[in-house]
């Protein structure tokens, strides 16, 4: 069923003749519906948004959005439950969920539910996916910002840019996410820092402080040392992610290989050199045992994850020589 807030997008859409946001909201529609089962119903949602866009649409495919080339919209279907992280790292993102589902009540009181997140990690440990899952569970569509089209070598030109996405950002309701965020949010007293860097970060310093809209914006960073101190302060809320730990570890072994092959159960060996690897890198682990199993008609053995996870630590240590 659609909420308040996209039957009235959907007018607005249509007494301004929009069909890019027009498409957009019955996607999210969609989605949501596809949710909860309703498959049909999101089936024909999907056709009906394909034809007032004229062009074919995926529910989970990435795609260009038309009035502005440097944002790819996608809607995605996966569940919170999805996400392997810490029990604090899991309650905060609940938090952000619960502000959102009830920003209306929060706002007859003055307040204003949390909608501009920061995520530090290292790579893969799941700073891209939580964007997803948060794009999912609001029933949003997720705009990912596109750096290298939004970085440029030209004076001015890419903080011109980032107004275009701050449009979108207040026209077009969404999730929208930043990702490699230090390219525009390096901090501006690095002494390889140039004016033009640093008339950026002024530029989305004062954007993101003046957004009012009712998008949730995420930015995702590898390093948070890089970032400007100055940036902390407009975030509502800043999400440390770390390699996975030893419980982790074992309940993605669990959640990957489970579906494919229910009796087996990662043993403490496995675990233990698996460690030092992040959240993707044993997903990808596991991808590749089911595939071996898949193509060689044998199960999955222990030996055999063994020997998939030395091979991802052969190309780290290849990387330190």
């Amino acid at each position: 069923m659609a909420t308040a807030d996209q039957i009235k997008s959907l007018i607005k859409a249509h007494n301004d003749n929009d069909n890019e946001r027009f498409r957009t909201v019955v996607l999210q529609i969609a989605a949501y519906e596809a949710k909860l089962n309703h498959q049909t119903f999101a089936r024909e949602l999907k056709k009906l948004a394909e034809k007032s866009g004229n062009v074919k649409t995926n529910i989970l495919h990435f795609n260009q959005t038309q009035s502005n080339p440097m944002l790819t919209m996608s809607v995605p279907s996966c569940k919170l439950e999805d996400l392997i992280v810490s029990d604090e790292i899991h309650d905060r993102i609940i938090r952000i969920l619960n502000e959102y589902k009830n920003r209306n009540k929060l706002k007859s009181y003055g307040m204003i539910n949390r909608r501009k997140i920061l995520i530090e990690g290292k790579p893969g440990t799941g700073k891209t996916f939580t964007a997803s899952i948060i794009a999912s569970e609001t029933g949003l569509p997720l705009y990912t910002v596109q750096m290298d089209k939004l970085v440029t070598k030209f004076m001015g030109e890419t903080s011109a840019k980032l107004r275009q996405i701050f449009d979108s950002v207040e026209n077009s309701t969404g999730v929208y996410f930043f990702d490699e965020f230090d390219a525009i949010g390096a901090d501006r007293n690095l002494d390889n820092e140039v004016g033009e860097m640093r008339r950026i970060l002024n530029s989305f310093l004062q954007f993101i402080e003046e957004d009012s809209s009712e998008s949730i914006i995420i930015a995702a960073t590898n390093n948070q040392k890089l970032l400007d101190k100055a940036l902390f302060r407009r975030f509502d809320d800043v999400l440390h992610y770390t390699m996975p730990t030893k419980n982790e570890v074992k309940q993605l072994y669990r959640y990957k290989l489970s579906v494919y092959q229910s009796s087996f159960i990662p043993s403490t060996k496995l675990i233990e050199e698996s460690i030092v690897l992040s959240h993707a890198e044993i997903i990808r682990v596991c991808d590749d045992a089911i595939k071996g199993s898949i193509l060689d008609g044998e199960k999955i053995t222990e030996s055999k994850l063994l020997s998939l996870v030395n091979e991802r630590l052969t190309v780290y240590s290849g990387k330190e020589a």
